[in-house]
């Protein structure tokens, strides 16, 4: 399967989708029906998230197989680096070569909640950029490397310069893209892509979109992220967020706004946090393709 970095050289704008592994049967027969109406949307690629300390890792796994073997879409499988040793991540890692997949986003993970606390070892990775010299050290240019960008600077590291700094060590350890956190300024991704190539980063940036269906799961999830909720989106959607339609009507037209001005001003393409729906992220991402 084609690596992700290569789709760049040929591609002005490429579209993708992530997705996560359901806890019940019931639930991945679902994602399987709905990844079969994603994959009709001709998407780049299809990411998979990846279950604090592996509780979903096979699953994750599983799922970006059957995108890649059932549909022929590349699959980028998530891998964090919380709870595993650096022995279980070199397995982990030959288990994902073995399935045929190429494409991970290394990620440090967030302690899973029945273990808040957890706090790395000296046989653990700390951060991401030490996961990402590890996958260089011992599978050499097999994998395609993404990783995560934080436009707003990360939550625990609320100072963007030197978050830019971190993001730049991530490639120096051999990252080949960038996938954002949402955001809902585009000013805000543009002036990091603009921090980025100040310190010499060229890889591409491909900007995290997250499409408003409720506003109030919208307001707990970005307290938890660090994502600000801007005047704009409290001016949208704060008078109608009792009403269940007109919020998802104009989350879409939200979106589109926000993707179109993305794309004009140079964005590289589109990754859409779609939780494990279709709508509203095919609707969005026609009207975007349209141009209408």
């Amino acid at each position: 399967m084609k690596k992700i970095s290569e789709i760049f050289k040929t591609k002005k704008r490429i579209f993708s989708f992530e997705l996560f592994p359901p806890k019940t049967d019931k639930g991945y027969a679902n994602l399987l029906n709905t990844i079969g109406q994603l994959s009709d949307l001709k998407p780049d690629f299809i990411s998979c998230t990846y279950g604090a300390g592996g509780g979903s890792r096979e699953k994750t796994l599983d799922v970006v197989e059957h995108i890649q073997n059932n549909h022929g879409i590349i699959g980028l499988a998530h891998l964090t680096c919380v709870l595993h040793t650096k022995k279980e991540i070199k397995n982990i890692l030959d288990n994902i070569k073995a399935r045929g997949i190429n494409n991970i986003l290394a990620l440090r993970g967030d302690p899973p909640l029945d273990n808040p606390d957890w706090q790395p070892g000296h046989d653990n990775f700390k951060y991401s950029c030490e996961l990402c010299a590890f996958v260089r050290q011992h599978f050499q240019d097999y994998f395609c490397i993404g990783v995560a960008g934080f436009p707003e600077g990360h939550i625990l590291c609320p100072d963007k310069k030197k978050d830019a700094q971190y993001l730049k060590t991530k490639i120096d350890n051999g990252a080949d893209f960038v996938i954002t956190q949402l955001f809902f300024n585009n000013n805000d991704y543009f002036d990091y892509v603009k921090r980025l190539r100040g310190l010499g980063v060229t890889v591409p940036v491909i900007p995290g979109i997250l499409p408003v269906t409720n506003y109030q799961n919208l307001v707990k999830f970005c307290g938890l992220c660090g994502t600000a909720i801007t005047e704009e989106i409290k001016k949208i959607f704060e008078p109608i967020q009792g009403d269940e339609e007109t919020t998802l009507q104009a989350g879409i037209q939200f979106a589109v706004r926000q993707c179109r001005e993305l794309l004009d001003r140079g964005a590289p393409g589109l990754h859409f946090y779609c939780l494990n729906k279709v709508n509203p992220t095919k609707e969005i991402l026609e009207q975007v393709r349209s141009g209408k």
